[in-house]
């Protein structure tokens, strides 16, 4: 398998003929996880999760790569739980009753997150810890992942076989996918991308991964975005603030929500105006989102079993429909014009100083 600066760039092919579009209805928590995938809000300003039933909770601990049959799995779940507890207890004063305090299966947590018999203390509570399992689970992830000595490149051959696994697996599944991508920037595209923003920090190059999904049309972008964020990563380490979305609008999004569903988490917008990289040109489309993968840890490098099992990794996912992808190769859109706009704002302000401007900004 090739290493982090040698992956293919044309990873996946699909060849005959495709299925008709997939007609379906996104409830609870689909229909959230895909707003939050389209407007990069967080999870933390929710009020509520629509987990309705153990199998949804097990399907999502399998996103996270937890399997409650696995001792170990089932161990690194309670303790990020009784964590949680024990800060909201101690710093926030807050008090918990006996069933939630100590449940006999962690899922119930999950499950009064999302009861929907109006306002509830204990749906209230379960969500408030929830979003501290969240947290800390994130935190300690960062942490065993500085502990442990594995290289960023092959975190990204792992991720790189689990995601192209994940998406064979969406073809199978009936969706629509005409073409799959996956690239790893070399350590010169980062340099140069670092030059170009204004914060030059390791930290924030966020598509040193990056995978693209090329759907047959417009319609197949919202159940692709639906499986993705069902299957093949945890919703909510979806990063804030770094998604960029201008092809899905609330309208293009609604006739595959019920009537129950049309109100989203949150007031965040969809849609937001403009470009997310200033060096793109003025009418390129896409739908992108910065997403954590957890990558299991080989046996031979794991350690600080409290910690568990799994790292994550930083990886940018694009999903595009055809007949865009076309017009963003064309004119200004074309990607040999973005690297000369990108390369002539770094020789200026390498030379001039200040930020790396498009040429035409002077």
């Amino acid at each position: 398998m090739p290493g982090a600066n040698t992956l293919r760039r044309d990873i996946l092919e699909i060849d005959g003929p495709l299925a008709p579009a997939q007609r379906m209805l996104l409830r609870g928590l689909d229909a959230d996880a895909v707003r939050l995938f389209l407007s990069g809000a967080s999870v933390v300003d929710w009020q509520a999760v629509a987990f309705r039933s153990y199998d949804d909770v097990d399907r999502y601990l399998r996103t996270l790569l937890l399997d409650l049959d696995d001792p170990m799995d089932a161990r690194r779940l309670r303790y990020v739980f009784n964590e949680a507890v024990s800060y909201l207890e101690e710093h926030l004063h807050l008090t918990f009753p006996a069933e939630l305090r100590s449940p006999g299966d962690v899922r119930d947590v999950f499950l009064w997150a999302g009861d929907q018999r109006g306002f509830r203390r204990t749906q209230v509570l379960a969500c408030v810890v929830l979003k501290l399992m969240h947290v800390i689970h994130h935190m300690e992830v960062a942490d065993l992942r500085h502990r442990t000595p594995i290289s960023e490149a092959e975190l990204i051959r792992l991720a790189h076989v689990r995601v192209t696994a994940k998406v064979r697996e969406l073809t199978e599944a009936g969706l629509r996918v005409t073409a799959f991508y996956g690239s790893a920037k070399s350590r010169a595209s980062v340099i140069t991308k670092l030059l170009s923003k204004a914060e030059t920090i390791a930290a924030t190059v966020f598509d040193k991964m990056r995978f693209r999904i090329v759907v047959p049309t417009a319609e197949d972008l919202v159940p692709t975005i639906s499986w993705m964020a069902r299957e093949m990563f945890p919703f909510n380490y979806v990063v804030p603030r770094e998604s960029h979305n201008n092809l899905v609008t609330g309208e293009d999004l609604a006739p595959f929500l019920p009537d129950e569903t049309k109100e989203p988490q949150g007031d965040q917008p969809l849609v937001k105006p403009g470009n997310k990289n200033e060096h793109s040109g003025s009418s390129y489309r896409m739908i992108n989102a910065v997403v954590e993968i957890p990558v299991r840890l080989p046996a031979s490098v794991r350690n600080e079993a409290h910690l568990g099992r799994v790292v994550f990794l930083l990886t940018e996912f694009q999903v595009v429909d055809e007949a865009t992808a076309r017009g963003n190769e064309a004119g200004d859109n074309a990607h040999h014009q973005y690297k000369y706009r990108q390369v002539a704002g770094v020789h200026r302000r390498l030379r001039r100083g200040g930020a790396a401007r498009r040429p035409s900004e002077g």
